[in-house]
């Protein structure tokens, strides 16, 4: 095996850009309004990217916990900022609470637990690892937890009188609202659930990839993603869960009636 690394230059990553000039053309084609997106998507995420590219150098070559914390908690604040942006019509003051708690404590726990338990991180506050896993987690979990977030805002607003009803026969908020939550969390599990049955033979992922070019061997980077898979479940699974269990309640007034957020 080949572990020689093919480093890319300017103008390497430069032939790149090509597809997003044959994106533009064929949006043109269709008449279809996204180049400026298009356009603006490609500007920031490369700006992020090489932003992100030079903190992490200072990072990984000046290792210290403080550092790696502060990352970690721009990184978590950062994706609980982008939810409420993105629900910032939707939202009301109960409801990002309990954003404000699940994300976090989902996202960190499975964080942990991964790095700590299954890796055995020495030290413990080792950037090379804790920053790429909570990358991939936190983005999933914040994934997820959006899912979440916009099914059962819909379904609130699509079953009221189903919910209302239930109310008035006796049900208590918990069992009026069990089928919206079901569905909430199901579509909120589906992206990882679809991902880990196409994974291995469908596409490999972004962390295997990334580990076999750069020499490892392809069986330690299956553990790994294998590994990694395992924690991004448990994070999207207990962020939303623990969203959902409690974002419910938020929907109801103190005398059980349903509203539209308090």
């Amino acid at each position: 095996m080949n572990d020689e690394v093919i480093n890319l230059g300017f103008y390497q990553i430069l032939l790149g850009y090509v597809f997003v000039v044959i994106m533009l053309f064929i949006l043109k084609k269709e008449s279809i309004k996204r180049e400026r997106i298009l356009v603006f998507a490609t500007l920031r995420m490369t700006l992020q990217l090489v932003l992100m590219g030079y903190v992490l150098t200072f990072v990984l070559e000046n290792p210290h916990p403080l550092v790696t914390l502060l990352v970690l908690l721009v990184m978590v604040g950062f994706s609980v900022f982008t939810v409420f942006r993105k629900f910032k019509d939707s939202l009301f003051p109960s409801l990002k609470r309990v954003i404000l708690v699940a994300l976090p404590l989902g996202t960190l726990t499975s964080l942990l637990y991964f790095l700590y338990v299954v890796v055995g991180i020495s030290p413990y506050y080792d950037p090379q690892y804790i920053i790429p896993v909570a990358g991939m987690i936190i983005g999933n979990s914040m994934t997820g937890i959006s899912l979440g977030i916009h099914t059962m805002i819909n379904r609130f607003t699509d079953q009221k009188e189903e919910v209302e009803t239930a109310l008035m026969l006796g049900a208590t908020p918990k069992d009026a609202s069990s089928t919206i939550v079901r569905e909430s969390f199901d579509a909120a599990i589906m992206p990882t659930l679809n991902s880990m049955l196409g994974m291995g033979i469908i596409f490999l992922p972004g962390m295997m990839t990334g580990q076999i070019l750069s020499g490892v061997s392809p069986l330690q980077a299956i553990s790994y993603q294998i590994g990694i898979m395992m924690g991004i479940l448990g994070g999207v699974s207990l962020t939303t869960y623990i969203f959902l269990k409690f974002g419910y309640r938020t929907f109801f007034n103190h005398a059980l009636q349903l509203t539209k957020g308090r």
